[in-house]
This record gives C-alpha cells, structure tokens and sequence, in this order.
C-alpha cells in the first residue's frame, strides 16, 4: 500500500468539503487578553480571540501567574513522572481538596486534560461494574462516548436533554443491574443546558448513578463557581461531577470529584491515571490560586454575564442568526462549511477577528457555525468592531438575516 498517497487523499477530500482545519498560530499577551499577535508568512497581525475557552480570562489573572512564578522557583518544572511512581506532588494534594469542596464532595482526583478524566473514569466505572448498563445522552462530548466504547458496556443512547426517553430506557433493563446515566450540564456547541433536577429524578427511582460533565460550566455557574450544579442546589444528589481546569479556570487538566472509595478505586484502576504522567506542580499551584479566586468574587461572572448578554443583544439587533440558548455560549449558524470558513478566514484577515469555524464532525453536516465566547475582558470597542465586523460579511455574502421580534 501507498501509505502516504492514502493520507494525501485523505487530506484532500478535507480540503475539497472545507473541513480541513488550519490552525491560527497566536501569540498571546499577558495582561492583554483578549488581543494577540499572529504570526504568518507575511509577517504578524494584531487580532482579537473571540472563540477562547478561557472563558473569563483567568489565564492572564495576576494572582494565577504569581501562584505559578511562586511554585516554579519552589518546585521546578516537571512533576516527575506519574503519581504512582515519583508525581504525587503537595500542589496536587492541595489542588484535589480545594476541587473536593468546591463540588462539596468527600474527594476529588486530577487527571492531565477533561478528555482523559472522561474516557479513564468512564471506562473503568462502566468495565469494573459487573453487567453494568450505560445511558449516555445524545449530545455527549467525544471523551464520554470514547470511554463508553472502550468499556464495552451495554449502552443506550436516550434522547438529547430528554428525561422521558431516558426513563423509557432504564425501565427497559433489568433493575437488579447497575446502571450509570453520562450527560452534560452545558453543551458546548449548542449552548443548551440539561434539565438536571428532572433527570436525578429518573436516576434515582431507578438505582442509577449519575455522572455529570460540567466543563463548560465549572468556574462560571454557581455563587462559587461550582457549576450549574451548584447553581441549581443539586450537587449532593451527583455521584460524579467532572470537570477541567482547562477552560474557565485558565490552565489544563481535567478531574472529578466523588465519594472517597468512588476516587480512590478510579485511581487504583484507571489506566488513563495510572499510567499517565502527572500535571507539572506549577499548573497545579495556577489553577489552585484560580479557583480560590473564582470561589469567593464574583465580579468576574456578573462581567461575563453582562458582556455575553450586549454581544447576544447587538447581534440579534442587526440580525444576525443565532442559537437562542441560556447559557454564555453564542453559536452564529452559518449551515455550510466552505462558508463557514470563508466567513472566519475574512474576519481574520479584513479585520483582525479570530473565530475558529465549527463544522462536522464536531457539529452535525449542515449546522456549521461560529462559535463566539465573550469573555470580561472583551471592551465595547471590541465588541462594536465584531458586530460591524459580521454585519459586513452578511451583506457582501447576501446572506440570510433574522427578522428582528415585533
């Protein structure tokens, strides 16, 4: 075989459906965010991120950058290896406790990115549990449904943010079975939010545990940043919350929070910990000092809030189409992906706006988008010069408009 006349082809059947993705090589400035330098063979280009996941730019947050220059000169770089050999760090310790009250549970354990604490915790709850049933929604993240594969536990796919179907289905199996219902609490694409009351509901009057992702909702929900969860006064009803450190709480790294036994037998069977090296201590110390932060001011998420509902409000102004949703998240629904990516290359290189297009198989075939993240840190002049921004765009393309609500 021609390996690599398969992978060229490969390639550029991407190219030619306008999937193929091009990553933006960006520098960012510390104490500047959401401005950054691009680098290209033309030279550099001063843009705006408008599609980060640092959702309230605490990656730039003083106190994270003196906790991570603090732990570094104390530390060093690496952690050593994985944690069961040489990486067990006091940093981690501490990160785990601090992560453990946060969701109010008895202990929480760190896993390198959200994916993997996923995939492994996934994996192994639903592999080690005798004639375990899984009951993943349709609209799980990648991570969930690989680590439910993996398993090769029985699964049922129950309808998106569908309480009924999901109760249709555990009625279908056999009750003395242990059952784990997967979903999320924010969906990253869509921006919708699980109705999560309704859903421990069906759970609990079946025997089931629960298993929530909130990575998209740590940091920003919540009086503590604990989540929707939290928001919602439904934590203590979760038997696994996991999350990541890596979106609003501006580092990487991913984690859940449990029972002790639940935690410690993920630890001591999970391949994805066991065999992983452990996040640097310097990380650790960043998103220790971020959380601390985010659990007691809420300034950041009420500047969120506010810059999420004027981006939201001015693009439905000029009609723009949108996914209404509750959430921060603002998907701009393009339906194509070779216009979807035209439209995020202009921005770019017309007037400094960074939007990664989104198109299949992240988001279903004809559902391509723009997925814009307002963050704090986005000023009224950043946010004047996006609405112009796409405005032009939709007019030079004719493309359709929003009638704007009598």
């Amino acid at each position: 075989m021609d390996y690599e006349a398969f992978f060229t082809a490969e390639l550029e059947g991407l190219k030619r459906e306008g999937r193929y993705r091009i990553f933006a090589e960006l520098e960012r400035h510390r104490g500047d965010f959401p401005h950054a330098t691009r680098y290209t063979e033309r030279g550099t280009q001063e843009v705006t991120v408008w599609c980060s996941n640092d959702y309230l730019g605490m990656g730039q947050h003083p106190k994270v950058l003196a906790a991570m220059h603090e732990a570094i000169d104390r530390c060093g770089a690496g952690a050593g290896g994985t944690r069961n050999i040489s990486g067990t760090t006091h940093d981690h310790v501490l990160l785990e406790r601090e992560l453990a009250d946060l969701h109010g549970k008895e202990a929480a354990l760190l896993f390198t990115s959200g994916y993997v604490s996923n995939w492994a915790t996934l994996s192994t709850l639903a592999s080690r549990l005798p004639r375990c049933v899984v009951f993943s929604d349709a609209g799980n993240h990648a991570s969930m449904i690989e680590g439910i594969r993996h398993s090769r536990a029985e699964c049922h796919i129950f309808r998106h943010n569908d309480p009924e179907d999901l109760d249709r289905k555990l009625r279908s199996v056999d009750p003395s079975r242990p059952k784990l219902v997967a979903f999320e609490s924010v969906y990253s694409m869509d921006g919708d939010i699980a109705p999560i009351a309704e859903i421990l509901d069906v759970c609990e009057a079946h025997g089931a545990m629960s298993y929530i992702d909130e990575v998209h909702a740590v940091g920003l929900y919540g009086p503590r940043g604990g989540g929707v969860a939290e928001r919602e006064g439904l934590m203590h009803r979760i038997t696994v919350i996991e999350g990541t450190l890596g979106k609003a709480f501006g580092l990487m790294g991913g984690y859940i929070a449990a029972s002790a036994a639940l935690c410690d037998f993920v630890r001591s069977f999970a391949s994805g910990f066991i065999f992983t090296t452990a996040l640097p201590p310097v990380i650790a110390a960043g998103a220790l000092a971020s959380i601390r932060h985010l659990k007691q001011s809420e300034g950041e998420r009420q500047a969120h809030r506010d810059r999420v509902a004027k981006v939201r409000a001015r693009l439905k102004a000029i009609g723009i189409p949108m996914l209404d949703n509750p959430s921060h998240i603002i998907p701009v629904m393009v339906g194509d992906p070779k216009h979807t990516k035209m439209i995020s290359d202009w921005l770019l290189e017309n007037h400094g706006i960074y939007i990664q297009p989104i198109n299949y198989p992240t988001v279903p075939r004809g559902t391509e988008r723009l997925r814009i993240t307002p963050s704090p840190v986005h000023s009224d002049e950043d946010i004047d010069r996006l609405v112009g921004a796409l405005s032009e765009i939709w007019s030079r393309c004719a493309l359709a408009r929003v009638p704007a609500a009598a």
